[in-house]
């Protein structure tokens, strides 16, 4: 029976076999960006909702979306925030999305598993047959959930749902084994100080609430319920304040640099620091963008167009949970390892070197600190570019990145703003100079983007997006952006709207100048400004009675006072050759 259903099964193909069939269409871009603000008020008037007198709790009932109805992206962000409402108050900001995130992603395992043993009942007439055909042969589903983690047998619990809940992700992980490490790694049971972290009463709020809507394939659209889980990831990154930075780039970011690396069918798309995979994604979404044809309101790639394939890797093992089930969810073939990129590095030949890949994106932690020994002790070929300073890897992750990369392949990476002119003017010796002047003779560098202020949650300060090309369009020209003033203040942090991302874009693909915007300069004119690659030096922003960050001021600042240090030093040239001393 098992091996006639396989048959059957492999010539419907592999789209009915896999989890979710996801796409995004042009349009989902601005959703994707739009964020409701809401915080712990929201939180307490979904509480006192659910104090309303029964026939108050009936009528609300009656007017929500009914079980079998499909779910709007407004709803669902809404529903699964009140579910994160549950638990928000033991919980502080780190923990709390590791105790929410995998309950969505089991509820959603288990009904998608639900609907394809229903589907199995259809082919073969009988669900009990069905039931046992799937027990003996986990091959026919994607993911195989056993009973005590299906979602009906959870949500029937009162008591010890702790435990309940912490084997029922335990079970699965050990049934599958690819969700090791990704949905088994919080304990619903944990206790302190001899009391539960979060006790019954809230788990079974949080359970109840879950069990409002179903998950399956026929109950949200595929993008959908992506866009929510990534909804919840920036509602936990603002909670989370500045360390949110680990896991979290923000979408506009991401979606420009995903626009100007234009990912291609079958290409390789590598990134060292993944967080929650968000840059990933965003190349998936922008090749179901470009190459994807509408289904039913979202949009999937034909069968002769072949996917990406994506790779990552990340440090923390919270964050890579996230960024696992992040993929999952979206459909991508993903494969992210666990692990320290800058120390062991988990993509590797069998002759030791990096494997490469045709894109490498990448946002790395800033002016990270690591050991010298670290790069002169280093086995990989990587540092050939000269050794970064201890005191901030930014160099280092640019290094790794560009080893990584075919011999014609593209890399963007987003860096602090001082790694683009930290040294030059000085009269001493830079090694982040000295890096810099290397890439720039060489001519991979193909352009900077400065970024606006305050849009990410680690740092109130601009970021810079770094190109690297290694088959140039144009030869010895770089191109400098100047977007600091392309953003709407936003709450806590401000945002560039999908027109502002179109600018740049634009400015990205036109390669011209434009006043106050861009501008094409000669490697030759980065050199003689001491391989300075600062946007603030080529283009101005235009005139804003805005009050100027500190950190624009002091960066402006320290580039006059390197334009001085040139100009003397001209002028006592020309000076020592009248005989003047």
């Amino acid at each position: 029976m098992a091996r006639q259903h396989r048959a059957r099964r492999s010539r419907r193909g592999v789209t009915e076999d896999r989890l979710v069939t996801w796409g995004h269409s042009r349009d989902s871009w601005s959703d994707d960006g739009e964020v409701r603000q809401v915080d712990d008020q929201e939180c307490s008037r979904a509480s006192a909702a659910r104090r309303l007198s029964p026939m108050a709790r009936q009528k609300t009932k009656a007017a929500q979306a009914p079980d079998n109805a499909e779910l709007d992206l407004k709803t669902l962000e809404s529903w699964l925030w009140d579910a994160a409402c549950q638990v928000r108050g033991p919980l502080d900001a780190p923990k709390f999305k590791d105790y929410i995130l995998p309950l969505v992603f089991l509820k959603r395992l288990s009904d998608v598993f639900d609907d394809e043993v229903q589907r199995v009942a259809e082919e073969i007439g009988d669900l009990d047959t069905a039931s046992a055909v799937i027990d003996e042969d986990h091959s026919l589903v994607r993911f195989y959930v056993p009973a005590q983690s299906r979602w009906p047998f959870v949500a029937a619990k009162t008591t010890k749902l702790g435990e309940i809940l912490t084997d029922a992700v335990r079970a699965v992980s050990r049934q599958n084994p690819r969700l090791q490490g990704v949905i088994d790694t919080v304990d619903f049971n944990a206790t302190t100080a001899g009391q539960p972290i979060v006790d019954n009463d809230r788990l079974a709020a949080l359970v109840k609430t879950l069990s409002q809507h179903r998950l399956g394939l026929k109950d949200v659209q595929p993008d959908l319920l992506g866009r929510a889980y990534e909804y919840l990831i920036r509602k936990f990154a603002e909670g989370q304040g500045q360390s949110a930075g680990e896991f979290y780039t923000p979408p506009e970011v991401a979606r420009l640099m995903a626009r100007i690396l234009d990912p291609q069918p079958g290409m390789t798309v590598y990134d060292p620091a993944c967080g929650s995979a968000g840059l990933l994604i965003k190349c998936h979404l922008r090749l179901l963008e470009t190459h994807g044809v509408a289904v039913n309101e979202h949009r999937e790639l034909p069968s002769d167009v072949v996917p990406l394939r994506l790779f990552g890797q990340e440090i923390n093992p919270s964050t890579f949970a996230m960024s696992r089930m992040n993929a999952f969810l979206h459909d991508m073939d993903a494969e992210i390892a666990l692990g320290d990129t800058m120390r062991a590095p988990a993509f590797t030949g069998r002759d030791a070197k990096l494997r490469q890949f045709d894109i490498v994106t990448a946002n790395p932690m800033w002016n990270q600190d690591f050991p010298e020994s670290l790069y002169r002790n280093d086995t990989t070929g990587r540092f050939d570019k000269g050794l970064p300073p201890s005191s901030s890897a930014d160099w280092g992750w640019v290094q790794h990145m560009f080893a990584s990369l075919k011999p014609r392949g593209r890399m963007a990476v987003v860096l602090d703003t001082g790694a683009a002119s930290r040294g030059s003017g000085s009269t001493g010796t830079s090694r982040e100079r000295d890096i810099r002047k290397a890439f720039i003779e060489a001519d991979l560098i193909e352009g900077v983007i400065l970024l606006p202020e305050n849009l990410f949650y680690n740092t109130p300060a601009s970021g810079i997006v770094m190109l690297i090309n290694q088959a140039k369009q144009h030869p010895r020209e770089l191109l400098f952006i100047n977007g600091s003033q392309l953003r709407a203040k936003g709450r806590p942090k401000n945002e560039m709207s999908d027109e502002h991302v179109a600018t740049l874009h634009k400015l990205a693909s036109d390669w011209r100048n434009v006043e106050h915007l861009s501008a094409v300069v000669a490697a030759e004119q980065v050199e003689a400004a001491d391989y300075n690659l600062s946007p603030h030096r080529y283009v101005a922003a235009a005139p804003t009675n805005d009050v100027m960050p500190l950190e624009e001021a002091v960066q402006l600042l320290r580039d006059a006072e390197a334009q001085r240090v040139e100009a003397d030093d001209a002028l006592w040239h020309a000076l020592g050759h009248l005989g003047v001393e």
